[in-house]
């Protein structure tokens, strides 16, 4: 017999949800592709800072994830388990060590236990700014797991 699914929480409770997750994981999967129509979806986990309204990414410059979040200015992030998702699509503003402020560098070092400003290897940092978030658990929370559209909240706090 298989278990029944919990109640769908509203949409006040999966913003709630949404931001915790946001403020206390630390890593989400990122999803990138080639700016072309021949080019391969590429996947990987990267650890992250909450900022309350961006998250900040650091990967190698010349990685897939690099080149890719270059050249598009998008993304897509999962952020959970997949019977608890958040889907986050967002804008990108790519950022060199450069110009990455000290306090950045460091929160984010701080957060995330990483440190790429220390390392030979030239990385780069990305602010993604959120543009449509969802989320829901089960198949009866589909419905209104729309959270955030055009980079507003749809949902009040």
């Amino acid at each position: 017999m298989t278990p029944q699914p919990p109640p769908p929480r509203t949409a006040q409770q999966r913003k709630q949800d949404t931001l915790h997750r946001l403020e206390h994981d630390d890593d989400i999967w990122v999803a990138t592709a080639p700016d072309n129509d021949s080019g391969t979806p590429y996947l990987v986990p990267l650890s992250f800072l909450w900022d309350g309204s961006t998250l900040l990414l650091a990967t190698p410059a010349a990685s897939p994830t690099g080149r890719n979040l270059k050249a598009t200015g998008r993304v897509r992030l999962g952020l959970g388990p997949t019977r608890d998702v958040v889907m986050i699509d967002g804008t990108v503003e790519t950022i060199t060590r450069a110009e990455l402020s000290q306090e950045d560098g460091d929160r984010f070092a701080s957060v995330t236990g990483f440190d790429p400003r220390q390392l030979t290897t030239p990385y780069l940092y990305f602010r993604v700014r959120p543009q449509r978030v969802q989320a829901w658990r089960e198949v009866n929370e589909l419905t209104g797991r729309e959270l955030m559209r055009d980079g507003e909240w749809s949902v009040a706090d």
